[in-house]
């Protein structure tokens, strides 16, 4: 299954939320795993972005309608990557 990176930022509505009520986050990594999304890790950072998913969805629809559903929220902003683990940059490279 495709691999996506997902770096977001929170809004200020966003920081509010999670101040008040810090599990919202595992609340929302329910929702988005109901929208058929696999989320394999997920790091709070320090920096520009707050927080780090590596996600694995069907393909790129799925994983846009989550990004939108997320940042029509108003809660965070969202940048969203596809990947390749090293290994399947290689085999794709030796054929």
């Amino acid at each position: 299954m495709p691999l996506y990176i997902m770096l977001t930022t929170l809004t200020d509505e966003g920081r509010k939320t999670i101040k008040v009520n810090p599990e919202r986050i595992k609340e929302v990594n329910k929702e988005v795993e109901a929208m058929g999304v696999k989320i394999l890790a997920q790091y709070a950072l320090l920096g520009p972005y707050d927080f780090v998913n590596i996600l694995e969805a069907p393909n790129n629809e799925v994983i846009a309608k989550v990004a939108i559903e997320l940042g029509s929220r108003g809660t965070v902003q969202t940048l969203t990557m596809a990947a390749l683990t090293v290994d399947d940059l290689i085999k794709s490279l030796k054929k």
